[in-house]
């Protein structure tokens, strides 16, 4: 069993005419940028770290209009359509409606172009070590899983009503996140990061979960290519790096999303001028993050 990452068959998610640079190339996009983006009406202050504020205030009633919108009203309809009118779990997760909303609502979006994929990981069961969803080593898509149980529950796990008040504020939410994004590089990530960082309890948690790995690695300045080294180099890059228990610590949270911010902030600066301020290493200074 070989791929890039250490564990995972990737035969199992690409076909044979795909070339080993397209495979590197797409696999890194997943693990770094787990979120697709939408056309943005957002705009950034020019400062990440207020734009990150001015989001947390405004997240509620921003996620409630974004509900509203045409956009959403559609795609939950056709969701509910997709639904009701499958014959089964299986038939139901073959409709791209049904997946679409439900894969971005999970923050699964990364998924959507591998709708097959997808598919088998969900219906797996992840109680049995060798599934597919086991198999792929993703944390988020293997709670997803677990919430869903469709390998147990079928097509009621979807028909629920709360299940779909749920999937659709969550399927909001992740729009209006999406929609922050060409605004303000990374921020999206930062808000999901903030919501689920007193989760990481071990390094895997980070190199398992496209967001908390985006983010952390990004942050502690290792480079995207250490996903092409085995399982165990990448958890000592990580690990020399930080200490896994701060992630209890709010404060420490906060600094290395702002760090985060930071750095995705320089990144599109110099990919659109070839330079950029020094911020990533006056935030290093300021609050010593490697710990």
């Amino acid at each position: 069993m070989s791929g890039i990452i250490s564990g995972i068959d990737y035969n199992l998610l690409f076909s044979g005419s795909s070339s080993t640079s397209d495979i590197a190339t797409a696999m890194l996009n997943t693990l770094y940028n787990g979120a697709t983006t939408t056309a943005s009406t957002a705009v950034s202050t020019g400062n990440p770290l207020t734009d990150l504020k001015l989001a947390q205030a405004n997240e509620t009633t921003d996620v409630a209009q974004e509900a509203k919108t045409p956009q959403v009203q559609r795609d939950i309809a056709a969701f509910q359509t997709g639904v009701a009118n499958a014959k089964n779990i299986q038939t139901a997760l073959e409709n791209p409606n049904v997946m679409k909303v439900l894969l971005t609502a999970n923050n699964l979006s990364s998924y959507i172009q591998y709708p097959a994929l997808a598919q088998k990981a969900l219906l797996s069961d992840p109680s049995q070590s060798n599934s597919l969803v086991n198999q792929l080593g993703d944390t988020n898509l293997l709670n997803t899983a677990k919430s869903f149980d469709f390998a147990k529950n079928g097509l009621a796990a979807l028909q629920n009503p709360k299940v779909i008040a749920t999937l659709t504020n969550a399927y909001a939410e992740v729009l209006w996140r999406q929609s922050l994004e060409k605004a303000t590089p990374g921020l999206s990530n930062a808000l999901a990061f903030l919501g689920q960082a007193s989760s990481i309890k071990k390094v895997d948690d980070i190199l398992g979960d496209p967001v908390n790995r985006s983010v952390v690695l990004t942050a502690l300045g290792i480079p995207e290519e250490v996903a092409f080294q085995d399982l165990t180099a990448q958890e000592q890059a990580v690990s020399s790096r930080v200490d896994v228990k701060k992630f209890q610590d709010p404060k420490f949270v906060t600094s290395i999303t702002d760090q985060y911010l930071l750095t995705m902030q320089q990144q599109a600066q110099s990919s659109t001028t070839g330079s950029g301020s020094d911020l990533i290493t006056l935030a290093v200074q300021a609050s010593g993050l490697v710990a």
